[in-house]
C-alpha cells in the first residue's frame, strides 16, 4: 500500500522522489517535519534478529533491508529505512504487543537504564548505495508503582513501541531523565542523522526555494 504526503515543493531542490519505507505513523509524523513531499511504502520484511547479531548490527541491517525491500518499486528515488530496538541487561527487547507484556517490561525497568538504538538508512535507488547512521538514547527510569505503570499502559497503549514506552506520549512521566543528542530518535527516526545523510545525497530540506 502506497500513500503520498504532500508538502511545499519549493523547499525541495531535487528530481528524485523521497520514499519512506515504513508503515509507522510515528516515523511518518517525524518525516513530515521536514516539509518535503514524500511517499510511504511498507517494506513487510522479517525483523527477527540473526544468531549472534548485536543490537547495533540488527538496527542497521534492518534499516537497509527495509529500504531495499521497496527500492525496486521506486526507480530514481531516495528511500529512507529505519529501525529501533531497546536493550536491557544485554537483551534485545521488541515491541510488547500486549498490555501485560508492556507492564512486565516497565516494571523491570524501575530505577534502571534502558538504551534505545535507532538506525536509519538512506538508499539512492539509482546507485544502489545505502548510507547509514545510528543513534543511542538512554532512558533513566524512576521507581514507579504498579498502579502507575498499569495506568500508563492503559492510557498510552505503547504496545507497538520498542521497550513499551511512548516518548512522544506520557512515557516521560515514568522517567528521571533521558540522555540523547537527538530527541527525535527516541520516537523512531533520528532527524539529525537523517538530515546529514540526505545532504550527502544532495537533498537539503533547508535549501532556498526556486
Amino acid at each position: 500500500m502506497t500513500d503520498v504526503r504532500q508538502a511545499d515543493a519549493s523547499v525541495l531542490r531535487r528530481s528524485a522522489p523521497l520514499v519512506l519505507a515504513s508503515s509507522s505513523r510515528y516515523r511518518q509524523a517525524l518525516l513530515e517535519r521536514l516539509g518535503m513531499p514524500f511517499s510511504v511504502d511498507s517494506p513487510g520484511i522479517d525483523e527477527a534478529p540473526l544468531p549472534g547479531e548485536t543490537p547495533r548490527e540488527l538496527v542497521l541491517r534492518l534499516s537497509v533491508a527495509k529500504a531495499r525491500a521497496v527500492a525496486s518499486r521506486w526507480p530514481n528515488a531516495i528511500v529512507i529505512g529505519s529501525d529501533q530496538v531497546a536493550t536491557f541487561d544485554g537483551r534485545i527487547l521488541g515491541k510488547p504487543g500486549t498490555a501485560n507484556a508492556a507492564v512486565r517490561q516497565l516494571r523491570a525497568f524501575s530505577r534502571r537504564r534502558v538504551d534505545f538504538l535507532t538506525g536509519v538508512a538512506v538508499l539512492n535507488t539509482a546507485t544502489g548505495r545505502p548510507r547509514t547512521a545510528m543513534d543511542t538514547t538512554t532512558a533513566r527510569f524512576r521507581e514507579a508503582s504498579d498502579a502507575e505503570i498499569r495506568r500508563y499502559v492503559e492510557r498510552d497503549r505503547p504496545l507497538d513501541c520498542a521497550g513499551g514506552i511512548r516518548f512522544e506520549g506520557l512515557g516521560p512521566l515514568l522517567l528521571d531523565g533521558v540522555d540523547t543528542v537527538d530527541p527525535s530518535a527516541a520516537i523512531g527516526l533520528p532527524l539529525i542523522a537523517l538530515g546529514e545523510l540526505l545532504r550527502e545525497e544532495g537533498v537539503n530540506p533547508l535549501a532556498p526555494g526556486d
